[in-house]
């Protein structure tokens, strides 16, 4: 006996799925449906599959009963507060024979990689720092905004590449908890002694297998996380006091929170001792602060590091155009040339890399692309100890790398 049921209103403007071979079990999908195809992805505990409508790929998992709508209504919340998680799509009722499963719905995360492949491929090498500091990110934007994970571990976080660094994304929220109206010490205790046991045992599991080199510092790692999170968990949620004289200190904290990719969504000022003293508390909604900035002006849609560089080059296009009879341009009107002029013109050149297959080694990601020039253009200028600008440095990426 097969029964299925979507759930309509949790569907909208995506396929319904309704197509695909649900009297049969998700692992055997791949030797029996057309749209099922095999992608880079982390071990599950759960049957999952991907599948493409009209060249989109989407994750189907299969759950426990009843437990597929309550991550789907996690992940909704987190989307909403604009964390770094899957998309959801919808869930649904299966009923296979005398058993009951449910099903969870999500977008593939497009260029993404799962750890495995950044420690067998041994890329763990370049980016280990930044990985490790994505996850203490990651973490802390989930419990400043309410959120208990439960079950931290490098096998539910995806990667994509950031200008060079890497963000990491929220994949399995199926024992998440949304506390109101702010998580408790303890459960975020609770949440990183979670981690390190997890990461320490994966990473045990990996050189157990030699699939990466055995003097990696796995005991190293989940210390190193825990030590990064109180960091930037001190960071955000201190309180400041300062005399009304000393208002300035207001902008100073609200830019060190924008170095570290956080915005600011609210600020609190608290008199205090007969309104002599201020008591400073920032709000901190989340760590997309250049990455919303550069969306507000051009239009693109960068992660957060790819953000900052561009958004560090127009402030210096701006100085440059001010410098040249223009001293009161606006951001916007900046914005637009650079845009124009700038990153049209070293996208349409590089055309022919982004066009490449997929196998090639170099990024088809025109933003990530376009960061990669600005450093090949650093590495240029640094070494002719002048300005060479964007075209040599796309000529010379292109004969070396093309």
């Amino acid at each position: 006996m097969f029964e299925y049921k979507f759930i309509p209103e949790r569907l909208q403007d995506f396929p319904d799925f309704s197509n695909l071979p649900w009297e049969l079990s998700l692992n055997e999908w791949s030797k029996n449906e057309l749209r099922v195809e095999e992608v880079q992805h982390g071990i599950s505990r759960h049957p999952v599959v991907f599948v493409n409508y009209d060249g989109l790929l989407y994750v189907i998992k299969e759950l426990p009963e009843n437990i597929a709508s309550k991550e789907y209504e996690l992940l909704s919340q987190m989307q909403e507060l604009n964390l770094p998680c899957v998309k959801p799509v919808g869930f649904a009722m299966l009923k296979r024979n005398i058993s009951k499963f449910s099903i969870l719905f999500t977008r593939y995360l497009e260029a993404s990689v799962p750890y495995r492949s950044l420690f067998i491929s041994n890329a763990v090498d370049q980016y280990q720092n930044h990985l490790l500091d994505a996850i203490s990110g990651l973490l802390v934007q989930l419990h400043s905004n309410g959120f208990y994970w439960g079950d931290c571990s490098l096998s539910n976080i995806l990667f994509r590449r950031d200008a060079g660094a890497l963000q990491a994304y929220l994949v399995d929220a199926e024992t998440a908890e949304y506390q109101l109206p702010r998580l408790s010490p303890m459960l975020r205790y609770h949440d990183l002694e979670i981690m390190q046991e997890n990461i320490l045992g994966e990473l045990t599991e990996l050189q157990t297998d030699e699939n990466f080199t055995l003097s990696y510092p796995i005991q190293e790692t989940g210390p190193y996380i825990q030590q990064r999170y109180r960091e930037l968990w001190e960071e955000i949620t201190r309180e400041e006091v300062f005399t009304q004289t000393e208002l300035f200190r207001v902008q100073e904290r609200v830019r060190a929170l924008n170095i570290l990719g956080f915005s600011v969504k609210d600020i609190e000022l608290k008199n205090e001792d007969y309104g002599n003293i201020l008591k400073l508390r920032i709000f901190v909604s989340d760590r997309y602060f250049h990455r919303n900035q550069l969306m507000e002006i051009t239009g693109l849609n960068a992660e957060e590091r790819q953000a900052q560089q561009i958004i560090n080059e127009i402030y210096e296009l701006k100085a440059n155009l001010a410098q040249t009879g223009n001293p009161n341009i606006s951001m916007e009107a900046v914005a637009y040339y650079w845009l124009e002029h700038v990153y049209k013109t070293v996208i349409e050149r590089l055309k022919p890399i982004i066009h490449k297959p997929s196998h090639s080694n170099i990024t088809t990601d025109p933003i990530e692309l376009y960061c990669q020039i600005l450093e090949h253009k650093w590495y240029l200028s640094e070494r002719a100890q002048h300005d060479v600008g964007h075209q040599a440095a796309v000529d010379d990426f292109i004969k070396r790398y093309g």
